[in-house]
């Protein structure tokens, strides 16, 4: 135990407590036997800091525009080459879409172990330098090799999400954590919005906007370039706001003696600390629904009924899709900070267990009533249900705050937060084909209307209830004492 963990356990809070309650600067005295507490409530009330979070929510929206800005484009990339035969340019897309996740996923648990080593910021500000530069040039590329090489070294920056993360705990009480994660989820999904936008409008702008871009050769000879640059812009802005703006969170407290030096508490024993297995594996359960979800929901709503799905125009699927992120957002950042202050972080992770099976149970019983030519009904059933079903979005949220309640001590608090988003790049990497694939064999059989998928649903959301149970309460997760140590 270090000593600013002593200094924690002394002050009577927990090492689960003190990630959420350290002092934003060392406080005169605050060392081991100074006998100069500060009381609980005081951290506790301390208001949220709207400016830091506030940057590091902008920060926030790299890494999603930086992997959804390509999806609009990629495939004609791809094609334009002249490399790959047309019925091989979904599989390179899906390569160079999943690199990206695999890289970070093999360097996230790195980026974390540095943000604890070397400070937050340092971390933060060079991965959103890094993966500024490499989204800007992905542009430039002209063969598969090229695009597959810059996708790599964007997925190198991974640091961005976990930092951020990490940083937003820090910055937040006990009383506070749960509004500050809710812009943090907010802005994840702004992200997911803008980037496809920036990548379908930018891309090809010559052809698109002649009367603007027409008369540029270099955007005809890299017809790409643009939208990357633009994603590049933004990130670039990030890094000069994260730099200036954003003040550190890790603050280490001098030690008293040499004796008081302990050896940093390695992966495998950050892994064995209570709460933490059964914490992450929820998070990976959690991720997994959402993940399958997100892949299956536009087919589902494109497929025609009589197959399964709703049969909705591209247009009617973008309202729709729309109008249940809207929802989500209003779910995130009105109901769920009102929700966890008075019921607490499990019991909304609960609520949201019990109503996954629900939801994914109305939607093949929707497509029954379409198939019955029964519209009325269907519209006053269904898009009502897939609302209100987009509250189960909190549990994306609820999970962080269980992540941070069962971390051990704050200077581990990066390398949990990159163990968790470890699983989750490994997931966003296979899921989405995995699922779309799953979804396409239930409609090819027929079996149950071309519904078996969604037994498969309903079985991974009755799993997720059941293992809710057992999600770690903060002031029941035993933490150790100075006698343990």
């Amino acid at each position: 135990m270090t000593a600013a963990e002593e200094e924690a356990t002394e002050h009577g809070v927990g090492e689960t407590t003190a990630l959420l309650a350290a002092p934003s600067k060392p406080v005169p005295g605050d060392i081991e036997d100074s006998g100069n507490d500060t009381p609980k409530n005081d951290e506790e009330d301390k208001p949220l800091p709207k400016d830091q979070i506030f940057f590091l929510c902008f920060a926030r929206l790299i890494e999603p525009i930086a992997f959804f800005s390509i999806f609009p484009f990629i495939n004609q990339m791809i094609w334009e080459t002249g490399e790959v035969a047309e019925t091989d340019v979904g599989f390179y897309s899906g390569l160079i879409e999943s690199l990206f996740s695999l890289t970070q996923m093999l360097l996230m648990i790195p980026w974390g172990k540095a943000a604890d080593y070397w400070g937050r910021k340092p971390v933060l500000v060079s991965s959103l330098a890094g993966i500024a530069i490499a989204t800007a040039i992905f542009g430039l590329s002209k063969s598969i090799w090229q695009m597959i090489l810059f996708r790599c070294f964007a997925g190198i920056f991974g640091g961005t999400i976990v930092t951020i993360r990490t940083m937003i705990s820090e910055n937040s009480t006990d009383k506070t954590q749960a509004r500050a994660f809710s812009f943090f989820a907010f802005t994840g999904n702004l992200g997911i919005l803008l980037g496809p936008i920036i990548g379908g409008t930018l891309a090809r702008p010559a052809t698109e906007y002649p009367r603007v871009f027409g008369r540029f050769k270099f955007f005809r000879d890299y017809p790409y370039a643009l939208p990357t640059f633009a994603t590049g812009a933004i990130g670039a802005i990030a890094t000069i706001t994260s730099a200036t703006c954003i003040k550190e969170t890790l603050v280490r407290k001098p030690e008293s003696s040499e004796a008081d030096k302990k050896p940093p508490m390695s992966t495998l024993e950050l892994l064995r600390a209570p709460g933490v297995p059964i914490t992450l594996y929820i998070y990976a359960h959690v991720m997994t629904l959402a993940f399958s979800y997100t892949a299956i929901c536009p087919v589902f709503l494109f497929t025609p009924v009589h197959l399964g799905g709703f049969g909705l125009t591209p247009l009617q699927i973008s309202v729709v899709m729309a109008i249940t992120g809207l929802s989500q957002a209003l779910w995130l950042l009105l109901a769920f900070p009102w929700l966890q202050a008075r019921i607490g972080t499990a019991a909304v992770m609960r609520l949201c267990a019990t109503a996954y099976p629900f939801f994914f149970t109305i939607l093949p019983l929707c497509n029954l009533l379409l198939r019955r030519g029964l519209t009325a009904v269907f519209l006053a059933v269904g898009i009502p249900s897939m609302i209100l079903g987009s509250g189960v979005a909190m549990s994306f949220t609820a999970i962080q705050l269980v992540l941070n309640d069962v971390s051990p001590s704050p200077a581990v608090l990066g390398t949990l937060n990159a163990v968790a988003l470890t699983l989750v790049s490994g997931m966003r990497a296979f899921s989405p084909a995995l699922f779309a694939s799953l979804f396409a064999a239930s409609v090819r059989s027929g079996v149950l209307g071309g519904h078996l998928i969604w037994i498969l649903m309903v079985a991974l959301a009755l799993g997720f209830t059941i293992v809710s149970r057992w999600i770690p309460e903060k002031d029941k997760i035993k933490t150790p004492t100075d006698g343990d140590e």
